[in-house]
């Protein structure tokens, strides 16, 4: 009986932390739609909102902690524990950023003319949203294989963002007094960068969860 229930809690700490991967995701959709449309009142809420993933997260370590101190939990069971905490403070790092775009967003402001394309920004910003949702999925499934994949694609994050950096550093040249605006943009660049190496320590997660042992995944 008592067996039963530590499995039924660890399930819930599972969902728990699922649950906050669904909040960064929702947070990662709004803050590229509120800078590719100049939404401030979008990139608001999601500052607004962010208060509901830093609940979950002390839930999820609170949780966590709680399983520990009355199970006493062994192997494997103990790994899920802690790789949840692990991976709980990477998504909620995510969803930081998430608000940390919106408030780039706000401080370019509705009025400003667009000075290059965000196409690229717009598609790092996919790749990595996409990272989270296969990360998720993978630490559901306890797949090692989806978290190789996962990891693999920061490559392609790493190398728009280079992309990205290099046009804005020329568009501080061209035009000096607009260089508020691209310092913002080169601060979102460098947010989704980021975001990208955080899920790739959600993959490297999964990796000793299954396999016991730590693994670098990408340099």
């Amino acid at each position: 009986m008592v067996q039963r229930q530590f499995h039924v809690d660890l399930e819930t700490l599972r969902d728990k932390l699922l649950e906050l991967g669904s909040l960064a995701e929702i947070a990662l959709g709004k803050s590229i739609n509120a800078l590719t449309n100049k939404n401030i009142d979008l990139a608001l809420q999601i500052i607004e909102e962010d208060n509901k993933s830093d609940r979950l997260d002390e839930e999820i370590n609170d949780f966590a902690i709680l399983l520990i101190a009355k199970q006493q939990p062994v192997a494997i069971d103990l790994r899920r524990i802690f790789v949840a905490i692990k991976i709980s403070t990477d998504v909620e790092r995510i969803a930081d950023f998430a608000v940390n775009i919106a408030k780039s967003t706000i401080r370019i402001g509705k009025d400003t003319k667009p000075l290059l394309s965000l196409e690229k920004i717009e598609k790092m910003h996919n790749i990595a949203t996409e990272m989270l949702s296969l990360a998720l999925k993978a630490y559901y499934d306890e797949d090692v294989v989806l978290a190789k994949k996962v990891a693999d694609m920061d490559d392609q994050v790493d190398e728009l963002y280079g992309q990205n950096i290099r046009e804005l550093l020329q568009l501080t040249k061209d035009h000096p007094d607009l260089i508020p605006e691209i310092t913002q943009l080169s601060f979102i660049c460098r947010y989704i960068e980021r975001m990208a190496d955080h899920t790739t320590n959600i993959s490297e997660n999964i990796f000793y969860l299954v396999k016991g042992s730590h693994y670098v995944l990408n340099d």
